[in-house]
């Protein structure tokens, strides 16, 4: 299991990634990262010269809310996967004030056939700016 972490406040842009800094990386070679990044790159690699994939559980958890001058309404993140939100992934909630924070969680399944590369990223699917803390990624290979 990977974990990344940024608990800074960030203001991301609507369509951008949320960035991270590594906090227990991948040793493995299983997940590459770049610190200070916000795109992961989970990499089909097999261990049994049968098997066909390899399956991650992306898991996202972070505080987000509206930025102060923005307009209150729904705000909202997803796990994207090469470049795509994964809609079922989308978590999202409705701040009464600017600057009042919400936690939001995310989870994804994430199937990588052999041989392939899958770029991941918690991209936001708002339609304006939203502010995120305490950003907490998890990656774990789950087959």
């Amino acid at each position: 299991m990977a974990e990344y972490v940024e608990n800074a406040i960030q203001t991301v842009e609507t369509g951008q990634n949320v960035l991270l800094d590594a906090s227990i990386p991948c040793t493995s070679g299983y997940v590459l990262h770049r610190v200070g990044s916000g795109i992961f790159t989970l990499r089909g690699i097999v261990n049994n010269p049968c098997g066909c994939f390899a399956r991650y559980q992306v898991t996202f958890n972070g505080n987000i809310a509206v930025p102060a001058g923005g307009a209150v309404g729904e705000i909202s993140l997803a796990i994207a996967q090469n470049g795509e939100p994964i809609q079922t992934s989308r978590a999202r909630t409705t701040p009464a004030a600017v600057d009042q924070y919400f936690n939001v969680t995310s989870t994804a399944i994430i199937t990588v056939p052999r041989g392939c590369c899958f770029d991941i990223a918690v991209e936001n699917t708002s339609t304006q700016s939203i502010n995120v803390q305490n950003a907490n990624l998890t990656v774990a290979r789950i087959a």
